[in-house]
């Protein structure tokens, strides 16, 4: 009777992949983040600006940053995402990514495209009373958006807010307060 024997290169193969499920297998998954259960579009429609954030690459060094949001005839949101690149009067970057409102949802979980067909969670996770401020989030944590009609909010509101996201999971220390111009 002759033995056969996997390749080596199969050998490495089959070790990472049962690797990489074993690691995964032990990650522990945190709770869903919590959304509002109800979004008004038209409402939540307009001039955001970000008041603080857990940045994506494009937004380390964002100033005056803006969020506009604008409903399409189709239920799409248009955005347009504005900021000055470095400084309070450097160059003005603008992104036009499209956004699609996820069904039975309550409007409040979309899929933000900057690069099709990609489409990046994006979900509601506060909007107050009156629609002037909102926090926006992510399943994974990893990015978060403080927003507001005005370029500052009280620092109590800032600071129950922060608090919410502890009690979401969220590390509060990468919070970045994006300066505005005032």
């Amino acid at each position: 009777m002759k033995i056969q024997f996997m390749p080596r290169h199969l050998v490495f193969i089959v070790c990472g992949v049962l690797m990489t499920v074993a690691v995964t297998a032990c990650q522990s998954t945190s709770a869903p983040i919590k959304t509002m259960e109800s979004v008004d579009l038209p409402r939540f429609m307009g001039d955001w600006y970000v008041i603080g954030n857990i940045p994506t690459p494009l937004e380390t060094d964002a100033y005056n940053a803006l969020e506009q949001y604008a409903l399409n005839d189709d239920g799409t949101v248009a955005t347009t995402f504005t900021f000055n690149k470095g400084s309070l009067d450097g160059p003005v970057k603008v992104y036009r990514p499209k956004a699609f409102v996820r069904e039975n949802t309550g409007n409040a979980v979309w899929g933000m495209q900057f690069i099709w067909p990609i489409k990046a969670e994006y979900r509601v996770m506060y909007v107050d009373e009156t629609y002037q401020i909102a926090v926006v989030g992510r399943s994974k944590r990893d990015y978060l958006w403080i927003m507001a009609r005005q370029p500052q909010i009280e620092a109590e509101i800032y600071g129950a807010l922060l608090g919410m996201l502890r009690e979401q999971g969220y590390d509060t220390d990468k919070i970045r307060q994006v300066p505005h111009s005032l």
